[in-house]
């Protein structure tokens, strides 16, 4: 079959990740690489024999795309999006999808006006292992979800990243690592309703911050907890874990378990995260999409919640208390906004 043909804008850190999957995937192929630093996107495109730009306009008018992948800095993401989707490019944003819910809003509009699919790009739905587990807590085998835990740590030194410079990021942690943890939050247990933000002690000096706590209610009343930080590691052998009424649930970077509280054994039912196939699957599902064979795993209604809730988030951790969900933004695209559970949170009702 002939591979869907994309354009990969920025030849960072996670472009490394995506050239990866690309060798790999069986319904897409990467034709070009941009990047503002050319020797960059020249390197790049070099491994993967295809052609090298300097800016995304010329990559552009220079080929046909079905498709682009925007792995630049989160200021950027709207301006770029719109761009490409006016042309009728489909597009895949890397998270957050924007760094607010206005300039979202607008990326869903000018997707639906042109008919063309964007979504927001967070490996860790595509995780195996979190797919798998899914499907054990929604087969009732952990009884009723009661509590739900998550950590993103690691020492990382962010003095000299873009990650750290608010005014191309839009935050710190919360909204890097924190995009990842809401959405994956929202995959177990539906809509969040209220969220409350704790942020620690700033050890790197950084502008923004650089290690929170995040406490969530979804809507139908479990309780979660994420911490996020570049300047600790908590060294836990488990990223996520559920607490059921009959059972827990543990995906871990190399292995992933469970255990029912009727007995002492844990059972094994993944070998852990595995990053290129994250990508490999992300890019796979969203090629499909286009040529109509599968539906999106994150939709435009769970992009645009995830900015909603980050902006909650910022809201409460500036006040110190807890802060409604408004979802203002899925209420005006049309969007149905009952809560239940899963990751078809949203009912479409748009007319």
């Amino acid at each position: 079959m002939n591979k869907l043909k994309f354009g990969l804008i920025g030849a960072g850190g996670i472009a490394q990740s995506y050239a990866q999957a690309f060798e790999q995937c069986q319904t897409a192929e990467l034709v070009a690489v941009v990047d503002v630093r050319i020797e960059a996107a020249q390197a790049l495109a070099e491994r993967l024999n295809c052609q090298s730009f300097n800016s995304y306009q010329t990559m552009a008018e220079s080929i046909e795309l079905d498709a682009v992948i925007v792995c630049t800095p989160p200021v950027t993401h709207r301006d770029i999006a719109v761009y490409f989707l006016e042309r009728r490019v489909n597009v895949l944003c890397e998270k957050p999808l924007s760094v607010d819910v206005k300039s979202a809003i607008e990326m869903v509009e000018t997707a639906a006006k042109h008919g063309v699919i964007l979504t927001m790009a967070s490996k860790f739905r595509y995780v195996e292992d979190v797919i798998r587990a899914k499907s054990l807590v929604m087969s009732g085998i952990l009884g009723e979800i009661v509590l739900f835990e998550n950590a993103f740590t690691s020492r990382v030194d962010m003095a000299s990243r873009w990650n750290s410079n608010p005014a191309i990021s839009g935050g710190g942690v919360l909204i890097d690592n924190g995009t990842h943890s809401i959405d994956i939050m929202r995959y177990f247990l539906g809509s969040l309703a209220e969220v409350q933000v704790i942020e620690g002690k700033r050890i790197q000096s950084l502008a923004v911050e650089d290690t929170v706590r995040i406490f969530a209610k979804s809507a139908s009343g479990v309780v979660g907890n994420v911490d996020l930080s570049w300047s600790i590691n908590k060294e836990l052998d488990s990223y996520i874990r559920i607490y059921g009424s009959q059972g827990t649930i543990s995906i871990g970077w190399k292995e992933s378990k469970y255990r029912q509280s009727s007995s002492p054994e844990w059972i094994k039912f993944g070998n852990g995260y595995n990053k290129v196939q994250a990508f490999t699957s992300q890019i796979e599902n969203f090629s499909k999409a286009i040529l109509g064979q599968e539906i999106l795993l994150i939709t435009p209604q769970d992009s645009i919640a995830s900015v909603e809730v980050i902006e909650a988030a910022y809201k409460s951790m500036n006040r110190t208390q807890w802060t409604d969900v408004s979802y203002e933004s899925l209420t005006l695209l049309g969007f149905a906004t009952s809560p239940t559970n899963g990751d078809r949170a949203f009912a479409t009702t748009r007319k």
